[in-house]
């Protein structure tokens, strides 16, 4: 997939969601949302899936500046970070922030997207080194 960071994790899912979840907090994101996509499904359609949730993360002071700068950003708000199973292994990936700048093509944006993607390649980095 096109701007995306990914990396691969031979742990137990809730661990390696956790681990993501204490990166992404030590990086200043707070957990503003987070989906348990498999269970989402089974209950409304039935259907069995491996394990996936979706953590929307938020940093609020880079949330700030980027809505003062074009409240419409929004709309690409929170940075999502999904966490899944995939053959015995479990996925963590996250779409690159520096999309807001290249979507909206508003300069003043990409500051903000460099700082946040800096921010989430090291929290990645961080689970890779914890696991």
């Amino acid at each position: 997939m096109v701007f995306e960071e990914a990396i691969v994790l031979s742990l137990p899912f809730d661990e390696a969601l956790a681990h993501v979840k204490e990166a992404l907090a030590a990086e200043g994101f707070g957990v503003l949302t987070e989906i348990d996509v498999q269970l989402i499904l089974r209950e409304k359609l039935g259907k069995e899936m491996a394990r996936y949730v979706i953590v929307g993360a938020c940093n609020p002071t880079l949330a700030s500046q980027a809505l003062d700068v074009l409240p419409e950003i929004g709309v690409l708000l929170p940075c999502n970070v999904v966490v899944r199973e995939s053959e015995g292994d479990v996925m963590v990936e996250a779409m690159d922030p520096g999309v807001m700048s290249t979507l909206t093509g508003n300069a003043a944006i990409a500051p903000i997207a460099a700082d946040a993607r800096a921010r989430i390649g090291r929290a990645l980095e961080q689970v890779v080194r914890a696991s």
